[in-house]
């Protein structure tokens, strides 16, 4: 009686459970990734921006507005009072500069959302990136184009090492070449 049970457990049972397991992770991975690498992500903000216009055809500089990315890990989202420094003057009609005019004098922030998110557990610094000269289209791609901001490159762990191996790979082509950057797990888990 033993052995038939052990051989049902054998033929039947044990390749059944395993196919279970292992189809259950194949169709997560896959039905979950797009969650995971973000890419194609562009949520709807509460003011229309385009960064077509500000950073391309008007050349703002990316720290005009995030202004923190050389003295801290983060980036900062831009708060009413630096787009005010323009559109208290510029375009004060706009439907949309009227929405950001409100926001100014309820001293409200502006709840934009979340494009680019590296997950909670790994740590990103922008200042170890921008002061070494680091390009934001390294990351963010050419936002400069977009009208509205879209994540285009993937942030998870496979693409960071990608890219700390070999960054010319993201680099412009006149950029100087960089040597690798640390790849050792304490660079990011902290």
């Amino acid at each position: 009686m033993k052995k038939v049970f052990f051989d049902y457990v054998l033929k039947v049972r044990l390749p059944v459970t395993l196919f279970v397991i292992f189809g259950a992770f194949a169709v997560t991975y896959y039905v979950a990734r797009p969650e995971r690498d973000g890419i194609g992500y562009e949520p709807e903000q509460p003011i229309a921006f385009s960064h077509r216009l500000h950073a391309g055809e008007m050349q703002i500089d990316c720290q005009y507005c995030h202004t923190s990315v050389e003295k801290s890990r983060h980036a900062s989202i831009p708060a009413a009072n630096i787009c005010m420094n323009c559109h208290s003057v510029a375009r004060k009609d706009k439907p949309e500069i009227i929405k950001l005019t409100k926001y100014y004098e309820q001293n409200k922030p502006i709840p934009w959302k979340r494009i680019h998110k590296v997950p909670h557990y790994a740590y990103f610094s922008h200042q170890a990136h921008v002061t070494q000269g680091i390009p934001c289209q390294s990351c963010h791609g050419a936002v400069e184009n977009m009208d509205v901001v879209m994540q285009v490159n993937s942030f998870t762990m496979g693409s960071c090492i990608e890219c700390h191996r070999n960054p010319n790979s993201r680099l412009p082509k006149d950029f100087p070449k960089m040597k690798t950057a640390y790849v050792h797990c304490n660079a990011c888990h902290r």
